[in-house]
């Protein structure tokens, strides 16, 4: 049975003459980067006879994904195809004029999750950069947003903020494309840019409605469930507390060895949040935080995820945590540039200080709806489908 929605690669890898021509490709690209037979868009371009691919570029991750969460990537040649891959995941971020040497165009095909901290729209961003100051183009190719392109929530990032895992105003949940958001985020840019569009994708589809096969996009969202939380409890990343790294389901289970996860799961469930149920669990982490120790906490079940709010329910668990064990609880300190890790996933220092005052869940996503309204004004000038 084919998939209801062809990515983009697969309309490029039609007629690549119509998009590339006789130009030399540059290409950043992840595991993700796959036709919707699975053939790695890498693999597909090298091989292709009308396409010549001078340089390949990877993320955070890698280019084939096989490198964990924060740890630099060196360049190297890949042994599949013999091309020289540079990595836009260390000392280099953003692709330099050397890097770009004999290439005539820049093609992305990276799948995102939806979520704004998460690295790969800023990798896009640095290479729309780069493409602008070195006067070549560069072509998206479209994926679907995984948790649908319908939903917006969380505060938009102050400039102050701006950081690696967040660039751009943007809100935490932004319901966009990759190639919807390389539009808006080109317009300051002003690279030579072309999005080559999916075919039968809709705004409403969660990705399990495309027909597509899920490739991982990093290590710690092996799932499309754990996409659907991540917005949500990436948040715990900035705190002493587990997100679930280090265990086979990151980002659904969430604890540390003082916690008590009945507690927790009680006042969870008693909040009555949309979509979601709270189960009292134990995990022990083989690599990041709380390596080797029992950890307590909870699991997140989203029942309802049309109803489910990740980054409201992320909130309320931080509150409750704060709530139960105030001398336990802690922010991570300032990290090597002097802004909290948990501000820069936040966007705002705001959220931290409200949450540390009490200050009511409500109140805080309250705040954030004029943002809202302002961002989803400019979000429809960039929107390329229609639906749901």
């Amino acid at each position: 049975m084919s998939p209801r929605v062809r990515p983009g690669v697969d309309v490029l890898l039609e007629d690549p003459e119509v998009y590339i021509g006789s130009s030399r490709v540059g290409l950043i690209t992840n595991p993700t980067g796959v036709t919707s037979d699975l053939t790695p868009t890498l693999d597909g371009l090298h091989s292709h006879p009308d396409v010549e691919v001078a340089a390949v570029f990877g993320p955070e991750h890698g280019a084939r994904g096989e490198v964990q969460d924060e740890i630099n990537v060196g360049s190297y040649v890949d042994a599949v195809t013999g091309l020289h891959v540079y990595s836009l995941y260390g000392e280099v971020r953003k692709p330099t004029a050397e890097m770009l040497r004999g290439v005539d165009v820049l093609v992305f095909d990276i799948q995102d999750v939806g979520a704004r901290f998460y690295t790969y729209a800023s990798t896009m961003v640095y290479a729309l950069e780069a493409a602008s100051e070195n006067g070549i183009n560069m072509i998206v190719l479209d994926r679907p947003n995984p948790i649908n392109g319908i939903k917006t929530e969380g505060n938009a990032l102050e400039s102050e903020f701006a950081s690696f895992v967040g660039l751009n105003p943007l809100p935490i949940r932004h319901g966009m494309t990759i190639g919807e958001l390389a539009l808006l985020l080109n317009e300051e840019i002003g690279a030579g840019l072309e999005v080559v569009e999916m075919e039968g994708w809709s705004r409403g589809m969660w990705f399990d409605d495309t027909g597509l096969p899920w490739v991982q996009p990093s290590p710690n969202i092996p799932t499309l469930e754990t996409a659907i939380v991540y917005p949500g409890t990436c948040l715990f990343e900035g705190v002493n507390i587990s997100e679930g790294r280090g265990t086979t389901r990151p980002f659904e289970v969430v604890g540390a060895p003082w916690m008590d996860g009945p507690k927790w799961s009680s006042a969870m469930n008693e909040l009555g949040l949309g979509g979601v149920r709270f189960r009292a669990c134990h995990f022990m982490p083989v690599f990041s935080k709380y390596t080797g120790e029992r950890c307590r906490g909870v699991q997140v079940h989203v029942i309802d995820r049309d109803r489910y709010e990740p980054v409201e329910t992320g909130l309320h668990m931080l509150a409750t945590a704060l709530s139960l064990w105030p001398g336990d609880f802690r922010w991570l300190p300032p990290s090597y540039d002097r802004r909290r890790h948990f501000d820069l996933l936040a966007g705002t220092d705001k959220t931290r200080e409200n949450l540390s005052r009490g200050v009511a869940v409500e109140e805080i996503v309250e705040g954030w709806a004029q943002g809202l309204r302002a961002f989803d004004g400019l979000r429809k000038m960039h929107l390329l489908y229609g639906g749901g």
